[in-house]
């Protein structure tokens, strides 16, 4: 029973090209994490404001969501290895550019958050090509769930190492090392792109404007009541609930009086909850009902919200952003297993830049949200009430999912 659980785990592996992706991405993610927490300390630091956490956020992951739209029909009509290679080089400019204007004292909140937009375009079109890219290194289709599951838990990984090492990094060191780490990083990704043997990429020729194949694609999940639905659970979700991170500087700072190495800590533990998520969806057979999962999903995250933002306790409320953790991760991993597994390959990467902006169109005006109403009603209030919106969406979807779920099977 155990060997069949541990092939399960890992049977993604036996691809060589897939290994080669997932360790590369594995590096890379970790880098990015440590500048993300490195980013929001050093604005909180600034400028001591929730809400400007919350615009740091907007200022990264809005641009992702006005670009996404290109950047999926980039995916469908050009060559993914070459898109993947100019976002990693632009992307490690971007961080050295990061660390420089830390490192020489110019910590001007609007120069940190212009730099922080440049990312969010380079990721509008990094992730639907690199997505996509999943279905070409997979050698077994019916591996994909798995593969789409460990590469996500490279993501969970670096949220749990990312921040906790940053927070150790930007107490010795300071901000500068965490944007340099994450700048080398990124040749982690460029090594296992050399290394793949894979068949070349003939880009597709269409007659189409870009923003006429996006309209194609758009038309195609609304068409698509199976991906549709999974997109406006995750948009509602990204909107209302996911922002919760907006605030949790003021948790590490004023109600657990601690430091930047506290607010890694928090990062930390929900990365571990993210983690042990991904390894349960990783370790699913592959005709496993997944469905069932999104309401599950929002319930632990609602309920581990909601306990986060009364416990005063600092141990305690560590159980409960794990919770919250493992909740929010399967949610998102299960909405990209969903419409990864159920587009049409030639939609595909039209159906995951649609999926990512609902992600990144919600996330970043729900950040600037939650850090308004936290100023106000203060942080321990706003997640309180961000832990009972997740557990009403869930509630709210549930006979559809299971519908949706018996017809089709899974």
């Amino acid at each position: 029973m155990k060997q069949l659980s541990k092939m399960n785990l890992f049977r993604a592996f036996r691809s060589r090209n897939y290994s080669l992706y997932f360790f590369g991405r594995a590096v890379s993610q970790f880098g990015t994490w440590m500048q993300r927490t490195a980013v929001i300390w050093v604005i909180y630091s600034i400028t001591h404001s929730a809400f400007m956490t919350g615009v740091t956020i907007f200022a990264e992951v809005f641009p992702s969501f006005l670009f996404s739209f290109a950047g999926g029909v980039a995916a469908d009509r050009y060559d993914r290895y070459k898109i993947i290679r100019i976002t990693q080089i632009t992307s490690m400019i971007q961080s050295i550019l990061l660390a420089l204007l830390v490192y020489t004292g110019h910590t001007v909140v609007w120069e940190i958050l212009t730099l922080s937009a440049i990312l969010g375009i380079i990721n509008a079109f990094d992730i639907p090509a690199r997505q996509s890219l999943i279905h070409v290194v997979v050698a077994d289709p019916s591996d994909l769930p798995n593969a789409v599951s460990l590469t996500t838990a490279t993501a969970s990984l670096a949220q749990l190492l990312g921040p906790a090492l940053a927070g150790i990094v930007l107490s010795v060191w300071g901000a500068p090392v965490c944007f340099l780490i994450n700048a080398v990083s990124f040749g982690g990704v460029m090594v296992s792109l050399i290394l793949m043997k894979l068949t070349a990429l003939q880009p597709k020729k269409s007659g189409k404007t870009m923003l006429g194949e996006f309209s194609e694609g758009i038309e195609y999940v609304r068409k698509t009541p199976a991906i549709a639905q999974v997109i406006l659970m995750v948009a509602i979700a990204s909107l209302l609930v996911m922002p919760y991170n907006t605030v949790l500087p003021v948790f590490a700072k004023v109600i657990f009086k601690g430091g930047a190495s506290t607010y890694g800590y928090i990062q930390g533990f929900v990365g571990v909850g993210a983690l042990l998520g991904t390894i349960l969806l990783a370790s699913r057979k592959p005709d496993s009902r997944l469905r069932r999962l999104l309401f599950l999903s929002n319930l632990l995250m609602g309920v581990g919200l909601i306990c986060f933002a009364l416990i005063k306790n600092f141990p305690v409320a560590m159980l409960f952003a794990i919770v919250t953790g493992f909740g929010g991760m399967t949610l998102y991993t299960v909405c990209n297993i969903v419409v990864q597994s159920e587009s049409e390959p030639h939609m595909r990467g039209r159906a995951i830049g649609i999926l990512l902006m609902a992600m990144f169109g919600m996330v970043p005006l729900g950040s600037l949200l939650v850090g308004a109403v936290s100023q106000r009603v203060g942080a321990p209030a706003t997640v309180l009430s961000e832990g009972i919106i997740s557990i009403v969406l869930g509630l709210a979807f549930i006979r559809r999912l299971l519908h949706r779920q018996t017809v089709a099977g899974q």
